[in-house]
């Protein structure tokens, strides 16, 4: 590997954004004019590629927008569409069906005493109802 290929590979490192660019200047005095040459058309290189993907993005958007109109997809069908995908994707994980499941269980056990109580609270009622008739036949008419 020549010099000039070793300079295309170094990883240096590269500044984020907001950080302080003029910390980094030293890195440009390191490199050669050849290197710094061919960083330079690199960087036009991918800058063009960039604008490229760009417009290709924007054609398909356009074109996308284009098919759904003709097909009478608005947003609103294409909300709607979203949020039932939304909940088929909840429904089908593991801690939906485990809590789905719980919660039937919990359910049918209420119904369970629910029905029970409702069963002992009828009986309580036909005995005080019983004796209530049992009480007044026994007891003679006041006068």
């Amino acid at each position: 590997m020549d010099r000039g290929e070793q300079g295309l590979l170094r990883t240096d490192p590269v500044p984020e954004e907001g950080e302080d660019a003029a910390a980094m200047i030293g890195t440009t005095e390191s490199l050669s004019e050849e290197e710094q040459e061919e960083l330079r058309k690199e960087l036009v290189k991918v800058e063009e590629e960039i604008q490229t993907l760009s417009q290709v993005l924007a054609a398909k958007e356009k074109h996308l927008a284009e098919i759904k109109r003709k097909l009478g997809i608005n947003s609103l069908q294409e909300l709607k569409q979203n949020i039932a995908k939304g909940w088929q994707d909840v429904t089908a994980t593991s801690a939906y069906k485990k809590t789905s499941e719980t919660l039937s269980q919990a359910g049918q056990k209420a119904s369970a005493a629910f029905s029970s109580v409702g069963s002992v609270i009828t009986k309580k009622l036909e005995d005080v109802n019983i004796r209530s008739i049992q009480h007044s036949i026994s007891m003679p008419a006041m006068r």
